[in-house]
């Protein structure tokens, strides 16, 4: 699969900015007071392209709720319509991030029987989802630091848990005999700093005109040339 596949793969499986926006709507109808979906999807896209521009530029313990209401052209009190303060928003933003990124994995993992097709599936899948949703990403990532416990156990619950969807294949990888037996954990843990390298130096890949299929393929070499049993 390359880029341009899983972008139509994401829009199969409704996994894009707006339908992220619907879900965030459907899941806090309790708390949101605008009662046409239409209207709250546009707005809630609105609010999460300013939060994701300002934290880039400022960090989001920096914003202020001014500061989002200049961005995003609406009033103080539209936003106070979907959110009731600042870490509300984050917490909803985490939530979810995370359950995209679960959603999409396990979506692909699903496709694959073979342990290393399976494997090199999600690699790309994790790659190409952060390219795509890269400003959620970052946010996610860079705001992990500004967290308090219980939210800061929620982003590492994440993290392990998409940690340990590449440790079950290559386990059972090895089990099959397709893949090297060593430490998994430690594997899992160099592929993902290799996923993060993308997204949190974009710039530095955009400026060598390097693509992200390019990259993804690179990091496919080097996983088969560590983990793949002769």
């Amino acid at each position: 699969m390359n880029y341009e596949k899983f972008l139509t793969f994401l829009n199969e499986h409704e996994e894009t900015l707006e339908s992220a926006c619907r879900r965030v709507y459907f899941e806090n109808q309790e708390t949101i007071m605008i009662k046409k979906e239409k209207t709250a999807v546009k707005n809630l896209k609105k609010i999460l392209d300013a939060v994701f521009k300002i934290t880039y530029e400022k960090g989001f313990s920096a914003m202020t709720m001014r500061d989002l209401s200049n961005e995003s052209g609406m009033s103080l009190g539209a936003l106070y319509s979907y959110f009731k303060s600042k870490e509300e928003l984050l917490n909803i933003i985490l939530r979810q991030g995370i359950s995209m990124v679960t959603r999409v994995l396990e979506l692909v993992s699903q496709m694959h029987n073979e342990p290393v097709s399976k494997l090199e599936a999600v690699i790309k899948a994790h790659l190409f989802l952060s390219e795509k949703a890269r400003s959620w990403f970052y946010f996610m990532f860079m705001e992990a630091k500004n967290l308090n416990a219980q939210e800061c156990d929620t982003v590492l619950k994440a993290e392990y848990h998409t940690e340990k969807v590449i440790v079950d294949i290559l386990k059972n990888g090895e089990i099959l005999g397709d893949l090297k037996k060593q430490n998994h954990i430690l594997t899992a843990s160099i592929i993902k700093a290799m996923q993060q390298e993308w997204y949190l130096k974009r710039w530095k890949y955009a400026k060598r005109k390097i693509t992200v299929d390019e990259y993804a393929d690179y990091v496919i070499k080097f996983v088969r040339s560590f983990c793949i049993a002769k």
